[in-house]
């Protein structure tokens, strides 16, 4: 094992840079000490910049090789997801379709049972399809494979789409959402659908967490450095260590509840890609707030 671990040593590409920076210094000691005459010291300094010198190219080449193998892993990685969402995508949506038929009573008449079976099977195909769609989503922005289109967007036109969107699910857990935007909201460079897909999975992530009956509250405001958005539930909220857990994938804030938090992992991905910043504040048995800013 010691053969072993002096033969790793004298692979790395940083003990020749070492080795160089150790002869300048020494050299530079033995010549204020007076030890050495200028000629030898002279060489001594060129051998030593010149083991530096090829010691510093092997680390960048080495960085180089390292990042580019990274790179190669990300590229395939997101191959591998893109592939699996659409091989699962294509029968779910052809199921999906042959769902909402039979809800339509085109191939005949449902009786009240059967048509809550075919709801039921239509809202968890809705669900595996936007699965697909997260984890498609997250492997093109691991990869960079995923660039915002900026232009001139105002974002209280998207939350007010977005809310009006929403609406119909919040009304069938008896849910209100409320909206409140500045009469005049400034423009800012942003894509419209990212922040529209921001806007969406942070209502609906208040909307599993808030209680039947309960309020979701979004409110978008102009700040100094551009805009912030607001979006408060009255849900229980979450504990520090459910807190700290956040904006992880396959992580949501409480253990049992639905969601697989791809949502939230997202949004974050998209409020930094705009050069944003998103934080939360919560307490347990208090609600929860999560605000994003976008700079102007």
């Amino acid at each position: 094992m010691a053969a072993d671990a002096l033969r790793g040593r004298a692979r790395s590409p940083r003990l020749p840079l070492l080795a160089g920076l150790a002869g300048v210094a020494a050299t530079v000691v033995a010549v204020a000490a007076g030890a050495w005459p200028a000629l030898v010291a002279v060489a001594g300094l060129a051998g030593g910049a010149g083991l530096a010198v090829a010691g510093m190219r092997r680390v960048a080449a080495a960085q180089r090789a390292e990042l580019s193998r990274l790179g190669e892993l990300v590229e395939r990685r997101a191959e591998q997801v893109t592939a699996l969402s659409h091989e699962l995508r294509t029968p779910l949506s052809m199921i999906k379709g042959a769902v909402d038929l039979l809800g339509e009573g085109s191939p005949g008449p449902l009786t009240p049972a059967q048509q809550r079976f075919v709801t039921v099977v239509d809202q968890q195909c809705a669900q595996v399809i936007a699965l697909c769609e997260s984890l498609l989503t997250q492997a093109k922005i691991e990869a960079g494979l995923f660039t915002p289109r900026l232009e001139p967007v105002d974002v209280s036109v998207v939350a007010r789409d977005v809310v009006t969107a929403m609406r119909p699910l919040c009304a069938q857990r008896k849910q209100r959402i409320t909206l409140d935007t500045p009469q005049v909201t400034p423009r800012i460079q942003a894509d419209p659908m990212l922040i529209a897909q921001a806007f969406t999975n942070l209502l609906s992530n208040a909307g599993r967490f808030t209680t039947v009956g309960g309020g979701i509250d979004v409110r978008v405001a102009v700040i100094d450095t551009g805009i912030a958005v607001y979006v408060t539930d009255d849900g229980a909220g979450m504990t520090k260590e459910q807190r700290r857990r956040l904006f992880r994938r396959f992580v949501t804030g409480r253990p049992l509840a639905d969601g697989t938090g791809l949502g939230l992992v997202i949004t974050k991905t998209i409020v930094e890609l705009h050069g944003g910043a998103i934080m939360v504040d919560t307490a347990s048995m208090r609600g929860t707030t999560f605000l994003f800013t976008l700079p102007g």
